[in-house]
C-alpha cells in the first residue's frame, strides 16, 4: 500500500468511526496533516482522491466537507466505469449476466413494495413503449425507464444505482438487437406486459420469473450474435 493509500485509509477511518460524519467540515489542511501524522502533500493528495470518489467535497474559499455519503452519490461513478468497457464483447456479456442476477430479484422485491402510484408510473412507460414500437431508440429509452420505475419501487437506492450503471451499457446492445431483429419489438413488449401484469397482482415469484425470462432472452440473443462476430453499435448514432 502506497503512502497516499494509507493517508486515504486514515481519513476514511475518521469517517467510518463518526469522527467526521456526513456534512462535517474537515480541519484545515495543516491541522489535518498534523492530526494524522502526515505531510501536507500526502494529506492534500488523499483529499483530492476522496473528492474524486465523491466522499469529500472541496468548496473553494470555504473548505472541505464530507458529502452526504448517499449510495446514489458514491456509486454514480459506476456508469462511467462501465462505459470504459465499450467495445469489449466479453465485458458486455459479463454485464448482461450481472443484470440477470440482480434485476429479477429486484423485480420480485418491487412486487412486494410497489404502490398504486408507482404501478401507474410503470404502466405509463409500458404504454409509451407500445406507442414507440416502430422507433427502436425511443422504444428502448422507454424500456430503460420502465425498468428504472420498477427498481425504484423497491425503495433500495443502492440497488437502483447499481442497475442504472449497468443498464446504460446494455441499452446500446438492446438498440442493436432492435435494428437487426424485426421481431424484437413485439417480443420485448410481450415480455414487459408480463412483468407489469405480475407486478399488478403483487406476486413476487411471478414477477421474478417474468423478469428473468425477459433478461435471459435478451442475454441469449446477444450471446448468439456476438458469437457470430456481429459487433454492437457502440459509440455511434443508430436512429433510422
Amino acid at each position: 500500500m502506497s503512502l497516499t493509500d494509507k493517508a486515504i485509509e486514515q481519513i476514511r477511518e475518521l469517517i467510518r468511526t463518526g469522527a467526521l460524519p456526513p456534512g462535517s467540515k474537515l480541519p484545515p489542511e495543516p491541522d489535518l496533516a498534523a492530526q494524522l501524522g502526515l505531510s501536507r502533500n500526502l494529506a492534500r493528495e488523499a483529499v483530492k482522491a476522496l473528492a474524486v470518489a465523491r466522499v469529500l467535497e472541496v468548496r473553494r474559499g470555504d473548505g472541505t466537507y464530507v458529502t452526504s455519503l448517499q449510495p446514489s452519490l458514491l456509486l454514480e461513478g459506476l456508469g462511467g466505469a462501465v462505459e470504459l468497457l465499450q467495445g469489449d464483447s466479453a465485458a458486455l456479456q459479463d454485464l448482461m449476466e450481472v443484470r440477470r442476477l440482480l434485476e429479477p430479484v429486484a423485480t420480485a422485491l418491487a412486487a412486494t413494495r410497489i404502490s398504486d402510484a408507482q404501478l401507474a408510473e410503470v404502466k405509463r412507460h409500458l404504454d409509451a413503449m407500445r406507442e414507440a414500437r416502430d422507433d427502436v431508440e425511443l422504444l428502448n429509452a422507454h424500456d430503460a425507464a420502465f425498468h428504472r420505475a420498477v427498481v425504484s419501487a423497491t425503495g433500495n437506492e443502492s440497488l437502483l444505482t447499481l442497475l442504472e450503471g449497468i443498464s446504460g451499457r446494455t441499452l446500446r446492445a438492446r438498440i442493436w438487437r432492435g435494428l437487426v431483429d424485426d421481431k424484437a419489438a413485439g417480443r420485448t413488449l410481450a415480455e414487459h406486459e408480463a412483468i407489469f401484469n405480475a407486478l399488478s397482482t403483487r406476486d413476487a415469484a411471478l414477477s421474478q420469473a417474468a423478469a428473468l425470462l425477459h433478461v435471459s432472452n435478451t442475454e441469449q440473443w446477444l450471446r448468439e450474435h456476438l458469437r457470430s462476430g456481429e459487433p454492437p453499435l457502440f459509440g455511434t448514432s443508430v436512429r433510422k
